[in-house]
C-alpha cells in the first residue's frame, strides 16, 4: 500500500505564493474592427462622443484606408448629431481635403452645409458661417446639379441670401442713422447688386432714397421712390416716401 505524502504547511504556502506572483500574461491589444464596432454601439445609444473616442482609435491606428474612411465618416457624423457643428464643420472638411473624389463627397458637402447654416448668427453680428453655408451649397449644386436635395439646398441658400442681405440692410440702416450717407449709399447699392431677390427691398429701396436725398443726389432719390411705387404699391414704406418727396419739393 502507498503512503501518502503530506506537504508541509510552509511549503505549501510557498507553493501558492508563488503562483500569486507570476506575472499575468497581457491582454492581447484591441483590433480596429473591435473599436469600430464598439463606436456603433455608443452611437445607437446617442453616447457621441465615447463613440467618437472609439472610432478616433480607429482613425488612429492607420490599420487600413478603408476602415480609416469609415472611421473619419462616422466622427463627422456623430459631431453632427451632437449638435457640435464647429467640430462637425472641421471634420468634413478634413474628409474634402484628403478624398476630394470619394463616392461621399455629395453627402459630405450637404453636411458641411448645414453644419455652417447651423452656425449662423443673427444680422448684426458676423456672417462668416452664413457665407460659408451659401458658399457649400453652392458648390454642391454646382458639381452635383442631379442630386436629390437641390429643392432642400435651393430653399437653404435663398435662406442663406436673404440672411445676408438682411445684414446689408442692417449696415446701412446704420450708417443712414449715424450720418454716413455716402457710406449708407454704398452699402444699399451693393445690396440689390448682389442679391436682387431680397424678400424686403422695399424697406431697403426706402432707405436708399433717403440717402440719396441726404448725399443731395436728388435725380437717384426719385428714381429709387418710383421703383419703390411701383415695385411695392401697398409697402408700409410706400406713405412714408411720398411725406418725404412732399416736404422735399
Amino acid at each position: 500500500m502507498r503512503k501518502k505524502i503530506i506537504l508541509p504547511a510552509t511549503l505549501l504556502l510557498l507553493s501558492l505564493g508563488v503562483l500569486a506572483c507570476a506575472p499575468k500574461q497581457p491582454a492581447a491589444p484591441r483590433t480596429a474592427e473591435q473599436y469600430l464596432r464598439e463606436g456603433e454601439d455608443f452611437f445607437e445609444r446617442r453616447l457621441y462622443d465615447r463613440a467618437i473616442e472609439s472610432w478616433q482609435k480607429v482613425r488612429d491606428s492607420y490599420y487600413s484606408p478603408e476602415l480609416n474612411v469609415i472611421a473619419e465618416l462616422k466622427i463627422a457624423e456623430a459631431y453632427f448629431l451632437a449638435e457640435r457643428y464647429v467640430e462637425a464643420a472641421t471634420a468634413y472638411e478634413d474628409f474634402l481635403r484628403q478624398h476630394p473624389d470619394h463616392a461621399r463627397t455629395p453627402d459630405v458637402l450637404y453636411h458641411l452645409g448645414l453644419s455652417y447654416y447651423r452656425q449662423m448668427l443673427s444680422i448684426d453680428r458676423d456672417q462668416t458661417a452664413t457665407q460659408n453655408a451659401l458658399a457649400t451649397f453652392e458648390l454642391l449644386t454646382t458639381k452635383y446639379p442631379n442630386d436629390p436635395r437641390r429643392e432642400e439646398v435651393g430653399f437653404l441658400m435663398q435662406r442663406c441670401r436673404d440672411h445676408l442681405a438682411a445684414s446689408e440692410l442692417y449696415v446701412g440702416r446704420f450708417y443712414f442713422r449715424t450720418g454716413q450717407y455716402e457710406a449708407a449709399v454704398r452699402r444699399l447699392e451693393r445690396l440689390f447688386v448682389k442679391y436682387p431677390n431680397f424678400f424686403e427691398r422695399d424697406e431697403a429701396y426706402f432707405y436708399l432714397g433717403r440717402a440719396y436725398l441726404e448725399a443731395n443726389q436728388r435725380e437717384q432719390a426719385v428714381d429709387t421712390f418710383n421703383t419703390l411705387f411701383r415695385e411695392f404699391p401697398q409697402s408700409q414704406f410706400v406713405p412714408r416716401a411720398q411725406r418725404i418727396i412732399a416736404r422735399t419739393y
